[in-house]
């Protein structure tokens, strides 16, 4: 019996199947790993005037990031954001949250950057992105998304197929 069998590690060369294979459901996948971050401002300047606002109340956004490949696991981030209302203009806004994701993204800047990338500069098809994405980052992100993402930075036409 090899040494590796023995010892219960797992040497180089040998087949480890992903626990994840055959799963159909994405409720049936690994629970995420959890990361709570915080945006959270007593007062934050008015986008429209630039008068500091006052915080109005809390909100929290979950943002999909790339997994932890050690373990497996999707990883999750719980964003509490504060909410202002500026009392010059009326106007409702959010803290910034731009070095993590774009407006209303469900995504983090670090996964669609990737994939991007894989459609662009490794040519994948769409589909080929998404089951890469998961297999090796485990994030799930639909190959449409993935589809949008390449168009929207003008890298790739639509003109293609679809994966």
């Amino acid at each position: 019996m090899p040494a590796a069998k023995r010892s219960g590690r797992i040497g180089p060369g040998e087949y480890v199947p992903d626990p994840a294979e055959g799963v159909t459901r994405p409720e049936d996948l690994p629970e995420p790993l959890i990361l709570e971050r915080r945006r959270d401002a007593r007062k934050c300047p008015c986008p429209t005037c630039g008068r500091q606002a006052y915080r109005d109340k809390r909100v929290v956004r979950r943002l999909h990031d790339l997994g932890d490949p050690v373990a497996g696991r999707p990883r999750e981030i719980r964003l509490t954001v504060s909410q202002h209302c500026c009392s010059k203009c009326g106007k409702y806004f959010y803290a910034d949250t731009s070095d993590l994701a774009p407006a209303n993204a469900q995504y983090t800047w670090r996964v669609s950057a990737l994939a991007v990338r894989l459609v662009v500069e490794d040519g994948l098809p769409y589909r080929a992105a998404s089951w890469h994405l998961w297999r090796d980052h485990r994030v799930f992100v639909p190959f449409a998304t993935i589809q949008n993402w390449a168009e929207a930075s003008g890298e790739k036409s639509g003109r293609g197929r679809a994966g």
